[in-house]
């Protein structure tokens, strides 16, 4: 579709009102919505149909390789734009949702950037959709601030915030709650068009920003439909072309064998690749799910040194500093163990060792999920990395072929392993369907990603009836009616322990049902989120 296609005659039907809407669904950005959904709506559409016929072709046997079309992009010797000086030193950064007291937290948290995320870490409800873009117009007038009624506690951003990037939610997500010609709007396009529209401006002047994370990506073909967007919309908002920066998560299978070519399509509005380690992993069962010579061990088992991991982040390295821009790494997701002190020291010292891994590897930065961790990450890139940056330091040497990201790690599958997938699953789902998507459970930040992998790796055992080793002893094959007995007994576990009000109230039942549906499907759904959408929307 090209970019000249007229604007529509009607701004998009919003489905809701709520509280504080008005401010940021003026009649101008439902407009610029209504443009962006226009252009561009009818190609996100395309696309995700050619991410189905792509895993089809995966499902009847063929495997991810290098493009044989693109290899003189590959080969050829070129580089990105150059990064801008806001994004110059990126060492540490810290993610986490668009609710208020949590931005506020994390922009004074001493990292040097904040990913606010609209996507993994937030669940999708119109309300806290609403409140995130709400809260960003106040983070650009410098009126972010949180007076907490239960603690009396106040929060304010200090004089010295990490450098803001916006992570929308991914392509194959659509907004529910506003239509256009009767459709549901993209959801990336959403999220993307108000924050540019409400702050681009405003950030592009003091020259901390646009800046975006962009999720999920399968292909070049959908960094260049991004590119597109962008330079459709600095043109519509009066920005100059470049104006924005974008860096892409390589958190999808296919996306790791097309890295050059994702940037070559951004390549005037990129500043880095990153790590998306947890919906990686995600990636690589659901892309391989057919393949039963692909199949993980327990989740505690696949790190990122070793097999599939070790090379993918290894490629990612190489290519970045090739063509000029940040290599980032993972997320680290342990949290503070408050009343452990123990338990706080193993796992600030495994945050530590992931870190060196990281900043060892040629990384230039990295992602933790808690204000604790910020000190701990910076330490370690603060000795190792003494300039803001390692992307003058090649990494030529490394020769990654296609089998190298494929490689399955080896382990065992265990009762236990078993047990908390269905545990982590169904405590998160339940908290998503609350309306949280960031969840301390055992001691880790889970978002959607690593739910993600919990209910993947039940449906991949179930699929080959891998053979589990159980705690008495012996073993036993995973089937939909072992995975049904354990999911009841988790349902009891919980009931025990937090009652049965709380049990109702905290929509356990649903969440339990949703994911049997999920982890017993004949077919991997794509993104377990999806059928939940529909249920967090009637509840919100």
């Amino acid at each position: 579709m090209s970019l000249d296609c007229p604007s529509p005659t009607a701004p998009p039907l919003v489905l809701r009102r709520l509280p504080g809407q008005d401010l940021v669904l003026t009649p101008e950005a439902l407009s610029f919505l209504a443009e962006l959904q226009s252009r561009f709506g009818t190609r996100i559409h395309a696309l995700m149909l050619a991410r189905a016929r792509r895993q089809a072709r995966i499902d009847a046997g063929a495997l991810p390789d290098y493009l044989p079309e693109t290899k003189a992009i590959r080969q050829g010797i070129w580089e990105a734009a150059p990064v801008p000086e806001a994004l110059r030193d990126r060492r540490v950064e810290i993610t986490g949702p668009v609710e208020r007291k949590m931005m506020i937290n994390a922009l004074n948290s001493g990292a040097r950037v904040f990913m606010a995320d609209f996507e993994d870490a937030t669940a999708p409800s119109f309300a806290n959709i609403l409140a995130g873009h709400r809260n960003m117009l106040d983070y650009r007038d410098g009126t972010l601030e949180f007076d907490d009624p239960k603690t009396g506690k106040s929060y304010r951003v200090g004089a010295d915030p990490a450098v803001l990037i916006v992570r929308p939610r991914g392509l194959h997500m659509a907004e529910a709650n506003v239509l256009l010609a009767g459709q549901p709007i993209s959801a990336a396009l959403f999220d993307f068009g108000l924050t540019l529209w409400h702050c681009g401006r405003a950030l592009a002047a003091s020259g901390r920003g646009p800046f975006y994370y962009l999720p999920k990506l399968e292909s070049h073909h959908e960094a260049r439909l991004w590119n597109e967007v962008f330079v459709f919309a600095q043109d519509r908002v009066g920005l100059a072309r470049g104006t924005i920066k974008a860096t892409v998560l390589i958190e999808t299978l296919p996306a790791a064998f097309e890295m050059d070519e994702i940037i070559w399509e951004l390549r005037d509005h990129i500043a880095g690749l990153n790590c998306g380690r947890w919906d990686y992993i995600f990636s690589y069962i659901k892309t391989l799910r057919n393949h039963k010579a692909f199949t993980l061990p327990d989740r505690a088992e696949v790190t990122m040194d070793r097999a599939f991991l070790a090379s993918y982040a290894a490629r990612l390295v190489k290519v970045c500093h090739r063509r000029g821009i940040h290599a980032m790494g993972g997320m680290a997701a342990a949290i503070p163990v408050r009343d452990d002190a123990a338990a706080n020291e193993r796992a600030f010292a495994q945050v530590h060792a992931d870190k060196l891994r990281e900043v060892g590897m040629g990384h230039d930065g990295t992602w933790v999920a808690h204000p604790d961790l910020v000190p701990v990450a910076m330490a370690v890139f603060d000795a190792e990395m003494p300039g803001p940056n390692q992307i003058r330091i090649p990494r030529q040497a490394w020769r990654i072929e296609p089998a190298m990201l494929l490689r399955p790690h080896e382990g065992r599958v265990t009762e236990a392993g078993l047990r908390t997938n269905i545990s982590v699953a169904l405590d998160y789902l339940a908290a998503w369907l609350s309306g949280r998507g960031a969840v301390p459970i055992r001691n880790l930040m889970e978002d959607a990603a690593t739910a993600e992998i919990c209910r993947a790796q039940l449906w991949q055992w179930r699929h080959h009836g891998v053979s589990v080793a159980l705690a008495a002893g012996g073993s036993r094959a995973v089937s939909s009616d072992w995975l049904g007995e354990l999911m009841q007994q988790e349902i009891a576990s919980v009931l025990d322990r937090i009652g049965a009000t709380a049990f109702h109230r905290g929509h356990y039942a649903t969440a339990a049902r949703l994911l049997l549906e999920a982890v017993t499907a004949e077919t991997l759904p794509d993104f377990l989120t999806t059928a939940a959408y529909a249920v967090l929307n009637a509840l919100d």
